[in-house]
């Protein structure tokens, strides 16, 4: 039998390993970040969808959670080339109006500044991170290589939520579909620093408002030219919810898998839809079939 005192050195041991442990440690993934949860929306509205409510009960809940908005892809210039500048009023008011207690706006056009350990201050205490929609490569310009690009990802590191609609879902992949400054209608650019996403959804590329513009197809040559990818079309009120290396629709349409792992007829498109409620694992590959019913 072990001596009393061996046996509570381990257990004083064993408590201060536990406790050591990060909060919501989860295993290696592939491609969701190992703790923390994304919520990607393929544009258009949400009511109706309780896609927000669900970003903001991941984040903590109205009073409790820490909630910041980024504004950035809206632009960091007008059309004349002057410095754009946000209302942080009218930035959180749809938000506020929510009920979301603690909310702040997070913006520059500057990557100096967003360099700085006084710009990233909220950030270090948020639960949550949503990035609006507009053109991501100014998300890029602003935040790529900076402490702030860091510390994105630590909200997801210590179990917080990152969402974003539109651009603010492209930015979220590994590959930054529609990176171009010349225009939208260009799936893949030339300019070498607007290729690479924010990553917190690894070898993925995501595409947005594929139902309304059309553009069901149009991440194909991606995925062919670069064949380590996923790619996601999201429909307008539509989302997935990601949870480690498995996705979960949620909202009004579809969502376009461009697997190429997967064989496809000659007669289908190379890739395959899923509705709202069906979960798709990302790692293997597999839709993921809901457990039947047990007969009472």
């Amino acid at each position: 039998m072990m001596p009393k005192p061996l046996r509570s050195t381990l257990l004083a041991l064993s408590l201060v390993f536990w406790f050591a442990l990060p909060t919501g440690a989860q295993e290696a993934t592939d491609y969701g970040p190992p703790n923390g949860t994304l919520v990607i929306v393929g544009g258009g509205g949400t009511s109706g969808t309780q896609i927000m409510e669900r970003f903001i009960e991941l984040g903590g809940g109205l009073e409790e959670g820490r909630f910041v908005v980024v504004p950035t892809a809206g632009g960091n210039y007008d059309r004349e080339g002057n410095l754009r500048a946000y209302d942080e009023e009218r930035v959180l008011r749809g938000w506020r109006e929510r009920g979301v207690v603690n909310v702040s706006m997070l913006h520059t056009h500057d990557p100096a500044v967003a360099n700085t350990e006084e710009f990233v201050a909220d950030l270090r205490e948020a639960t949550a991170v949503w990035f609006n929609g507009g053109r991501q490569w100014n998300i890029v310009d602003s935040y790529a290589g900076t402490l702030t690009y860091d510390e994105f990802h630590k909200v997801l590191e210590r179990g917080g939520v990152i969402g974003g609609s539109s651009a603010g879902a492209t930015i979220q992949g590994e590959y930054l579909v529609r990176g171009d400054t010349e225009g939208s209608e260009i799936v893949m650019t030339d300019e070498e620093n607007h290729q690479l996403g924010f990553e917190f959804l690894r070898k993925s590329a995501i595409d947005q408002h594929i139902n309304a513009r059309n553009r069901w197809d149009h991440i194909i040559p991606v995925v062919e030219e670069q064949p380590h990818l996923l790619g996601i079309g999201l429909s307008e009120s539509t989302a997935i919810i990601v949870t480690g290396d498995t996705f979960e629709v949620m909202g009004k349409w579809m969502v376009a898998v461009h697997d190429n792992t997967r064989a496809y007829q000659p007669w289908e498109k190379p890739y395959f839809v899923l509705g709202p409620g069906q979960k798709y694992n990302m790692k293997t590959r597999e839709i993921v079939r809901p457990e039947p019913r047990r007969r009472r």
